[in-house]
């Protein structure tokens, strides 16, 4: 289980809610390319999705215009 500092991930003004949307589109992401290139994935997406953006690989972009 991951213990992450939710105050670290949460950037700026954002919310939970679209940490978590996010995140998960990242792990769904993660998983499609995995299938695509026939990868057995170990460790879980959600996990790699958080050390990703722990880890500044990508970020949540505010598309409120």
């Amino acid at each position: 289980m991951l213990n992450v500092d939710l105050q670290k991930l949460l950037k700026g003004s954002m919310s939970r809610y679209k940490l978590v949307a996010a995140t998960a589109k990242r792990a769904r992401m993660i998983v499609d390319d995995a299938e695509k290139d026939h990868y057995i994935i170990v460790e879980k997406p959600v996990s790699i999705a958080v050390k990703e953006l722990q880890d500044d690989v990508w970020s949540v972009c505010d598309n409120n215009n």
